[in-house]
């Protein structure tokens, strides 16, 4: 099971998800699927999309706002559903690639029942092989605004059968410069059609959108619980970077660090805890699955190993852990980024009681490093970011082990049974090689080499200085009017020079053969590098655009993933020269 915002829980048939009106065939699926119980924003949202309503949105990453917009719509387009031959009945708009293909996911798994297709569409990706599937028909298509443009210009993306629009993380769309490819998609699209709109935040340039494209929306807002100022005070919390596909053995590595005595591991579905309960214990360790699939039978038989150390881990589900008093729990892990700081705050107090102290560790995609943020201002708690272990760090802890175990033996004493073996051998052996080859007996116990987890970059969210909500929807903005990118004409330009931007990485400058004489500006760049090389735009240096090429820093470590991919697409569809600029 995937871990992202189109996996927050969304209920089952037998807890009151399928009584918000979704089609009985979906819910069934989703109970199978092992999720829990709606969201705020599903039982929000839903019923009003279901009834035909358009939808207004504040809800971050993280709440479940993927199944709240396609559940009711593939419900609606599911009704005497035909395959798809004329055109898609939903498109989705989100700003990213990544995106683009987890919400392609989740839509899949939760119209299958449905025999409804989905197809992600974005940059990066063979443009013949998205037009041969639009071709052949889908029903949902889910893409990033350049790309999907690109499509209708070539009438491969036919949008008069649409029904339905969303548009998705709408504030992130504008931030990355796609307000002109927005207001051409929405301008072409039906005038009779349901519009959703999802955002984090409501600056008054979603505002504009609203008033344009949504027709007496239905406002939905998820409140944050606000929690109480050192309710965490005795639990060292931290955070681990780190991708989605190396997440397994990155929860591996990090409990071999810490050597819990005793954790709990919080996941999402059901299914995604009795997978983990499996690979954890086939890697050796004692781990018992805990959810709401379980009878309580079961979930008593559980709890009593994990109370008696039977067990040195929980997996469990939000769900089925409320109300769990085990004081004895040294570390509470959470799999993945809660859904927002009262879960967050729930999840750790199962550690750090009865006056001992406890640890908490988040693995995080990403991504997702803004949720960690947006948590730490609502508790008040740092919590520290960190790289996952390396291959050596793993290995020196390894080390320290067994120096430890070696220690306490000696200290033990009863050695006498053993001394005969090592005086028959200490006659023909260095004593120091003899003590060497059992230190190295001992440590191939605790297991061989493993591969290297690659090192991931946060992408932090931006510091906004000065407020955006004053611009129209739809209007060209200049670098300037931006504030995480600045343009800069060359020396005796109009507008002369600005401040350097300073960044907190290495940059390298690139070199694109393209520039004003093309209509460039910083948005095409900003948003090309974003979804081509999935570059946060926040890690995207001064950009400079003279009459024939633009200038670029991104980060030395990342400059020829992003040269690589740029190279592969087309800007404004065009494709151009890429290269580090030889003049630095």
């Amino acid at each position: 099971m995937t871990n992202t915002d189109a996996d927050m829980p969304v209920g089952g048939a037998n807890n009151g998800f399928a009584t918000l009106g979704v089609d009985p065939r979906i819910a069934d699926a989703l109970s199978a699927l092992g999720y829990e119980e709606p969201t705020p924003v599903q039982r929000a949202a839903i019923p009003a999309l279901l009834a035909g309503r358009d939808v207004l949105a504040q809800a971050a990453t993280g709440t479940g706002k993927t199944a709240a917009f396609s559940l009711p719509l593939l419900t609606r387009i599911g009704a005497g559903h035909k395959a798809a031959v004329g055109g898609p009945s939903v498109l989705i708009l989100v700003p990213t690639r990544e995106l683009a293909m987890q919400v392609a996911e989740a839509v899949h798994r939760y119209g299958k029942p449905l025999g409804l297709h989905a197809l992600a569409v974005y940059g990066g990706a063979s443009m013949e092989l998205q037009i041969r599937a639009l071709k052949r028909g889908v029903d949902v298509v889910i893409a990033t605004p350049g790309r999907a443009l690109d499509h209708i210009k070539r009438n491969t993306l036919k949008l008069s059968t649409l029904r339905a629009v969303v548009l998705d993380e709408a504030d992130e769309m504008l931030d990355m410069g796609f307000a002109d490819e927005l207001e051409a998609i929405l301008e072409a699209t039906p005038a009779e059609k349901q519009t959703a709109l999802f955002s984090a935040t409501l600056p008054p340039r979603i505002a504009g959108i609203t008033r344009k494209y949504l027709r007496d929306p239905e406002h939905v807002t998820v409140e944050r619980e606000v929690v109480p100022e050192g309710e965490s005070a005795r639990v060292r919390q931290m955070a681990y970077i780190v991708s989605r596909a190396h997440k397994m053995p990155a929860l591996a590595r990090v409990l071999d660090i810490e050597q819990p005595t005793s954790a709990i591991v919080f996941c999402r579905t059901r299914t995604e805890v009795d997978e983990l309960s499996e690979t954890l214990t086939a890697r050796g360790l004692r781990a018992e699955s805990l959810h709401g699939g379980l009878s309580q039978d079961q979930r008593d038989r559980v709890m009593q190993k994990f109370r008696a150390k039977k067990v040195d881990l929980l997996i469990a589900t939000d769900v089925a852990a409320r109300g769990l008093d085990v004081k004895h729990v040294s570390h509470v892990v959470n799999f993945d980024v809660p859904a927002d700081a009262e879960t967050y705050v729930h999840r750790i107090g199962r550690t750090g009681r009865a006056g001992r102290e406890g640890v908490a560790i988040t693995l995080a995609e990403p991504r997702e490093h803004r949720l960690l943020r947006n948590i730490e201002r609502q508790t008040n708690q740092k919590i520290d970011v960190a790289q996952v272990p390396t291959v050596a760090d793993l290995r020196a802890h390894r080390q320290e082990l067994v120096k430890a175990t070696l220690r306490e033996a000696v200290l033990e004493g009863n050695l006498d049974a053993f001394r005969g073996i090592v005086e028959s051998l200490a006659g023909e052996l260095d004593l120091m090689d003899l003590a060497a080859a059992a230190v190295k007996l001992v440590a191939a116990r605790d297991g061989g080499e493993e591969a290297e987890i690659p090192a991931v970059t946060p992408r932090e969210p931006r510091e906004r200085s000065e407020p955006r909500g004053d611009r129209p929807f739809g209007r060209e903005r200049d670098a300037s009017s931006r504030g995480d990118v600045r343009e800069r004409r060359p020396e005796g330009g109009a507008k002369g020079k600005k401040a350097k931007r300073e960044t907190a990485w290495t940059a390298a400058t690139l070199w694109i053969g393209a520039g004003r004489k093309l209509k460039m500006r910083p948005g095409d760049l900003v948003g090309a590098i974003a979804n081509e090389a999935g570059l946060d735009s926040a890690h995207i240096g001064s950009i400079q655009i003279a009459d024939n090429f633009i200038t670029v820093e991104v980060p030395e470590d990342m400059a020829d993933e992003v040269i690589s991919a740029l190279k592969n697409t087309k800007i404004k569809g065009l494709r151009v020269q890429v290269r580090r600029d030889r003049m630095r």
